[in-house]
């Protein structure tokens, strides 16, 4: 393999980006003249700033989790100036780097507050005489509990005066829960078990799912994604969109307590309903009233979140519209990787609390970006308000929606791919892109319409040629070959990048793709380095341009990224998805199901011809059995789970006796195996059969550990 490539950043905006850029810069400032209410609103009833510069990690004191310095760059009179930042993008990085607490209402009965720019995502603090109700908890430990003690020192409200009383989860994604442990630091950690964590039904399953059963792979993904190992600057990371960028702490989660939608809570019947509820009844609708005032929420399975509910405060007339509506297009399909979200039950939903709170809403809040007031009809004080901006706010991210679900799908059935709908529609009405929270800036009109064809129609195009392709590496030796060769193919893509245009830049990219990974190529003569380094080092200008030129943060972010690693290579991963608290959270079902995607299948298969099975019993602390038990079978290179034991299986190799704890411990660190050993050396482990460990060691040494700085877009190492 090549050498690292001595190529050194930073690569200059090129003519026709830098004029595109500063284009984009002045229209976006003189329509900020001309309309200013987002920065007005982003600022509004602002309490104090951030108090300190850094966030540090509680585990390791050398380690930054957030700087609030970085994006100190993000300066509306520095717009025009910086020609390698879309303008547009640059404006929104500008809003959400206005940071610290906010008030964002108050009525008798409580006040809601808002902690922005310690996180991707928004704090909300609602403060009652009895304590403190917490709405996201932040992405980890360090940014909440940094969010909580900015609030108590700038509100003077002591920890005895407004304790924790509880801790409510939007949805399911890390940025909503895992700073769970830090709203609880003040009081030596744990949880107060009399706390009610309220969520909506599915949270637990779909937040280990998707941060445990494919958390390597997001996690990497999410390097580009979110770009952490950038510089923060003109040249590099300006954002993601949705919010600065992701911290860097420490995951934990605590488990809800109360489900919305679950058997404690079913939706309010209309013989039941209050008037100091304010909204009319509608069937669906659900109440929590064990904080000590109302809560009407509505369950929005299958939009930003597979398990996401919007929460209504009716003595406030305000909306927690959680992350259905933000100041950005939303992802239909996140870069980092996820299940595809229902454009057409996003845009539903949508409808569904305009109807049922549009009218009796004065401000809305979301878990991002910041809130949308009603406004005053007339200037006298006093005067009735206007939530025109409020409906308006809603119902163009409702039409947004829809109008990528419903036109792809009218494409769809004429026959075009998911490529050429995101070709063909390259952006919205005129009355839906007009509107700056309608911009995508963190998902995008032509990754979502691909993500609606994939969710309907799946990877294949019915073109047989796209049946069985060749994979990147032997199709990349074959187009160079076709081409005549590594230098011409680059030649080529030296023409393209010339020409200085965003399709010259997108076919250089393909071309040098396929250089890059024919290097890797077992059949036929290997490509000479020179070729390869040059190749590299014109893919990273040409990701470079095409960074520069985006107005999506997240295209900017993996654009940049791969214009590093394209010459310097994978980079150390800087934060893991998976914690402590995801672990001990599963269900056995879960743990089992998520060690079964761990096995080498095709060496399981071929070593171990007959099942392996072994029983599980499991005990509490003291060794006591606590009557939970399960098998699991290796079988065909398969580990098979069943839970409560296998009445097919008479004799198990082996019965592994344990605490649910040393259970977890021995997901907790990397060596599955290794830990089962030492952990029945140390008698935290029985085994019971005539060749136990030996079915152990036989199950255990198929398990395999992700690679977590997978390559992307360099050919893997091949075993």
């Amino acid at each position: 393999m090549p050498e690292k490539s001595e190529y050194v950043e930073p690569i200059e905006p090129s003519a026709a980006v830098a004029e595109a850029n500063r284009k984009v810069a002045e229209a976006t400032s003189a329509a900020d003249e001309k309309d200013g209410r987002d920065f007005a609103d982003a600022s509004r009833f602002q309490i104090a700033p951030p108090d300190v510069p850094v966030i540090m990690s509680r585990k390791d004191p050398e380690k930054v989790v957030w700087d609030f310095t970085a994006y100190d760059f993000l300066d509306p009179d520095l717009r025009a100036q910086m020609p390698s930042v879309n303008g547009s993008l640059h404006r929104q990085g500008e809003l959400t780097a206005i940071a610290g607490l906010f008030q964002v209402t108050s009525c008798r009965e409580y006040r809601i507050y808002q902690v922005r720019g310690y996180d991707l995502s928004n704090m909300t603090i609602v403060e009652h005489d009895a304590g403190l109700v917490i709405i996201d908890p932040l992405a980890c430990y360090e940014t909440a509990q940094a969010a909580l003690r900015l609030f108590r020192d700038k509100t003077e409200l002591t920890k005895e005066q407004r304790p924790v009383k509880g801790l409510i989860y939007t949805h399911c994604h890390v940025d909503h829960f895992g700073g769970a442990r830090g709203i609880f630091a003040e009081l030596g950690d744990p949880a107060d078990p009399g706390v009610p964590i309220v969520a909506p039904d599915g949270f637990l399953e779909h937040a280990i799912s998707e941060n445990v059963y494919a958390g390597p792979a997001m996690a990497r993904r999410a390097q580009y994604m979110y770009a952490a190992q950038l510089d923060k600057g003109p040249m590099g990371q300006v954002g993601s969109g949705l919010g600065l960028t992701i911290s860097t702490g420490e995951v934990t989660l605590i488990p809800p307590t109360h489900y919305i939608g679950g058997p404690q809570y079913q939706p309010v019947p209309k013989g039941s309903w209050s008037g100091s509820y304010v909204i009319p009844w509608r069937p669906g609708l659900y109440v929590f009233e064990e904080f000590g005032f109302p809560l009407v929420l509505q369950l929005t399975p299958g939009t930003e979140a597979p398990a996401e509910m919007n929460i209504y405060f009716p003595d406030a007339r305000t909306l927690c519209i959680a992350e259905n509506a933000t100041h950005t297009m939303h992802n239909i399909l996140s870069l980092r990787g996820a299940q595809v979200r229902d454009a057409h039950a996003w845009s539903k939903y949508l409808t569904e609390a305009i109807q049922t709170f549009g009218k009796e809403t004065d401000v809305l809040f979301a878990s991002h970006h910041w809130p949308v007031w009603a406004e005053a009809e007339h200037e006298e004080p006093g005067g009735k308000l206007s939530n025109e901006r409020i409906l308006e706010f809603l119902n163009k991210q409702r039409d947004m929606y829809g109008y990528l679900n419903d036109q792809s799908l009218r494409l769809i059935n004429d026959g075009r791919t998911g490529i050429e709908i995101s070709e063909e529609l390259q952006d919205l009405p005129p009355g839906l892109r007009d509107h700056w929270y309608n911009r995508g800036y963190y998902g995008s009109m032509s990754h979502n319409l691909k993500a609606v064809y994939q969710r309907y129609m799946g990877w294949y195009d019915g073109n047989p040629a796209h049946l069985w392709e060749l994979p990147p590496v032997e199709a990349g030796a074959a187009y160079v070959t076709a081409m005549g060769g590594a230098e011409a193919v680059v030649d080529q893509a030296q023409q393209a990048y010339d020409r200085d245009t965003p399709d010259g830049y997108r076919w250089a990219a393909e071309l040098l793709n396929h250089v890059i990974f024919a290097a890797a190529a077992e059949d036929g003569s290997p490509l000479a380095e020179p070729q390869v380094t040059r190749a590299k080092e014109l893919q990273a200008k040409v990701f470079t341009q095409l960074g520069y030129g985006s107005e999506n943060g997240t295209w900017r972010n993996a654009y940049l990224t791969g214009a590093q690693e394209v010459v310097n290579g994978p980079q150390p991963l800087i934060v893991s998805q998976s914690s402590s608290d995801l672990i001990r959270s599963t269900t056995l079902d879960q743990y089992f199901s998520a060690l079964a995607r761990s096995v080498d299948g095709p060496t399981a298969a071929e070593q171990h011809l007959a099942p392996i099975a072994l029983n599980w019993v499991f005990t509490d602390a003291q060794g006591a059995a606590t009557g939970e038990k399960c098998t699991t079978t290796l079988r065909n290179g398969v580990l098979v789970f069943v839970e409560g034991g296998d009445r097919f299986v008479e004799l198990p190799a082996a019965t592994v006796t344990l605490s649910r704890q040393t259970l977890n411990e021995l997901a907790e660190t990397p060596g599955f195996e290794e830990n089962f050993n030492k952990a029945v050396q140390a008698g935290k482990i029985t085994l019971e059969g005539e060749r136990a460990q030996e079915a152990t060691d036989a199950v255990f040494s198929t398990l395999t550990l992700p690679d977590p700085k997978f390559a992307i877009v360099t050919p893997r190492q091949r075993n």
